[in-house]
Formats: C-alpha cells, sequence, structure tokens
C-alpha cells in the first residue's frame, strides 16, 4: 500500500523545499497546492486575496485539496492555512500521512525576510510587526498543526523525515 504525505506548517516553514526533495527520495510526485491553485484560477495567490478576498480563495484551495484522492503516492505541500479551513485537516488525515513541520515565529520571519520574496497576502515583509503576526497566526493555527500524524521542531532536512516515516508508517509508504 502506498499513501500521501501532506506537509504542513506555517509560510516559509519548508514544505516546499522539503516535499520536493522527500517526493525524489520515496519516487512520488511533488504537488504544490498553492501552484495548482494558482494553476487553476490564472493568477498569483497574492491577486485571488486582493480581488476575490479570503473566503474565495479558501474555497478554491479546498477544492484543489479534494482533488487528492487516497494512494496517488503524492508529496503535497499545503498552503499554510490549508488544515484551518473548511475541514482541511480532516480531509488530510483520512488521505494520507500528515507530518507537522513545526518552525518557530522568529526562524519563519528569518527564512522570509532571506528569501526577499514578498508574495505572501497574509504577510507583508514592509509590515514592522511582522513577528507579532506570525506569533500570532502561528498560536491560532497550532491546535490544528499538532493533530498531524508526525511533527518535526526546527530546521531539518528529507533524509530525517525519511528515517522517521520509515519507523513510522513502513507499509503505507513503500
Amino acid at each position: 500500500m502506498t499513501t500521501n504525505i501532506f506537509l504542513v506548517g506555517m509560510p516559509s516553514s519548508g514544505k516546499s523545499t522539503l516535499g520536493r526533495q522527500l517526493a525524489k527520495s520515496l519516487g512520488y510526485e511533488f504537488v504544490d497546492l498553492d501552484a495548482r491553485i494558482e494553476t487553476a484560477e490564472g493568477k498569483k495567490i497574492s491577486e485571488i486575496f486582493a480581488l476575490n478576498g479570503e473566503e474565495y480563495f479558501r474555497k478554491v484551495e479546498n477544492q484543489q485539496l479534494k482533488k487528492i484522492q487516497k494512494d496517488m503516492r503524492l508529496v503535497v505541500a499545503t498552503g499554510g492555512g490549508v488544515p484551518c479551513f473548511l475541514d482541511g485537516l480532516e480531509y488530510i488525515k483520512a488521505n494520507g500521512i500528515s507530518i507537522f513541520l513545526d518552525v518557530k515565529p522568529n526562524r519563519l520571519l528569518e527564512r522570509m525576510q532571506l528569501s526577499k520574496k514578498n508574495e505572501r497576502p497574509l504577510y507583508d515583509l514592509e509590515n514592522k510587526d511582522l513577528l507579532t503576526t506570525l506569533t500570532e497566526k502561528y498560536n491560532e493555527r497550532l491546535p490544528f498543526y499538532t493533530q498531524a500524524d508526525i511533527t518535526i521542531e526546527g530546521d531539518t532536512d528529507p533524509a530525517a523525515i525519511l528515517w522517521i516515516l520509515e519507523a513510522e508508517f513502513a507499509k503505507k509508504i513503500q
């Protein structure tokens, strides 16, 4: 049996970067849910937020999530809010293994500043109170994230994730 692996966590927690590497190690396909949304809508996430609002975005995000079916052999980098809206976490848990990449807000801020990309609609790099915003959002989402099957704290690499997956879920990822 093979199953999907869903990476959950805050923006800049490493879901896309680690997801690509993990998928390659497992021989799975990598899916970036935000990229799928942008392709389906023909717009950047920030444009969708600006033109249609967060509620519309969350509906589209949930529709794209639900296109992922059991046992597709995917590593999915979810958007930071996916587990927190419209029963996203329940869907993830029913259709694969969930891994929470638990990166603390101060480290998230460092990563965002290093990337210099200011594309996240809820996290403006120009905001002087961005650390406060990240901390509040982290605390708000933590009750959802901590329900993941696996929690990995701090910086990590695909080898460590693979080791945990094989130790905990060997029969599901073969």
